[in-house]
């Protein structure tokens, strides 16, 4: 079924659709559409949604509905991100499968409701305490935030892991068609839930490891989890990179306006290609060093300051030269300005 949706949206039809029932959270620009239309929603299919009286409250409620084996979830942006950490971690370190949508604003602080990729270094290095990794989708697309909240959903049953959507509030906002392929997604079974019944009852769900020992055992547990997640999840796309002498890197609504710009620079003579991770954790190093393997030169372009790009750096390891540009308090660069950085910057060096 095709239709004209908002991306907000979307991600609640999505969640729908992955068997998610259980939905707790506070609404603030710019995500609100998430708890709009939830509300509406997850009635509807016999799930359970309550408007929390704080973020904090939302993402324990989220904690508590995943421990009972519900595919659940939360969304908001970033000051309700950062009240959710504590309870993000111990989702991580009870591992609790549950999916958190952060779409993006201006900060620190309160900033604005307009788009950012600020909170890059919160989601993929953990902005709560203690040794934890989510697992990170940069969607950049209404169709892809449909078809990556259900992945989100997927992965973190099967790792038994929080997992986070991240994208700026451009797509967070932004309305486009959505093609629906209607399924039945069944959850998996899980047995290590508390269900309230007489058979999981020995079942404890926590994170507490009172003595070092245990909770080294534990971490290391964590650990081999993580590696795992790191060889086999990470998730990526090029654009006109085969033959490419500079590779522009972004993310979600960037990545949509570099794809214009390899178009522009192309037209008027330079070779320019796109990479564009999707998971944002695990970084899909391996598949950037080897779209950047014959480039003279890598362009990083981020709505912050720069934190993506440390990634981009770690991955070709001083081999290409990384430059950066980025635009924050909500001002999102066009083609024609990314366009002008790369012949201003970076064309002296093909």
């Amino acid at each position: 079924m095709r239709q004209l949706c908002k991306g907000n949206v979307a991600i609640v039809k999505g969640a729908i659709m992955a068997g998610c029932r259980g939905y707790y959270g506070y609404p603030i620009t710019p995500a609100s559409e998430i708890a709009e239309y939830a509300a509406l929603l997850f009635p509807q299919v016999g799930g359970t949604f309550i408007q929390a009286e704080s973020e904090v409250s939302a993402i324990n409620m989220v904690y508590g509905a995943a421990s009972a084996g519900v595919r659940t979830m939360s969304g908001s942006s970033g000051p309700g991100i950062s009240l959710m950490q504590e309870g993000i971690s111990y989702c991580a370190g009870s591992e609790l499968p549950c999916v958190i949508v952060d779409i993006v604003r201006g900060g620190p602080g309160l900033g604005n409701i307009a788009p950012e990729q600020s909170d890059y270094f919160a989601m993929t290095k953990g902005g709560g305490h203690g040794c934890y990794r989510n697992i990170v989708l940069a969607p950049a697309s209404v169709q892809e935030m449909f078809d990556y909240t259900i992945k989100a959903f997927e992965l973190s049953d099967k790792y038994r892991n929080p997992t986070v959507i991240m994208t700026d509030g451009f797509v967070g906002q932004m309305m486009e068609p959505l093609e629906i392929d209607f399924r039945d997604i069944v959850p998996p079974e899980k047995p290590w839930a508390v269900k309230g019944t007489h058979e999981t009852r020995k079942n404890l769900i926590s994170s507490i490891y009172l003595t070092p020992d245990q909770l080294e055992a534990h971490i290391r547990h964590l650990e081999k989890k993580y590696k795992t997640i790191e060889e086999n999840e990470t998730l990526s796309e090029t654009y006109m990179a085969e033959d490419a002498e500079i590779l522009v890197v972004g993310h979600g609504i960037i990545s949509r306006v570099l794809r214009s710009t390899v178009d522009m620079a192309r037209a008027q003579g330079m070779k320019v290609g796109l990479f564009r991770p999707i998971t944002l954790w695990p970084f899909p190093s391996k598949e950037l060093a080897k779209a950047a393997k014959n480039v003279a030169c890598i362009l990083t372009v981020e709505l912050s300051t720069g934190q993506m790009v440390e990634d981009v750096k770690l991955a070709v390891n001083g081999r290409v030269p990384v430059e950066f540009y980025g635009r924050c308090g909500g001002n999102v660069p066009s083609a024609e300005e990314v366009n002008a950085e790369l012949f201003s910057r970076v064309a002296s060096l093909v």
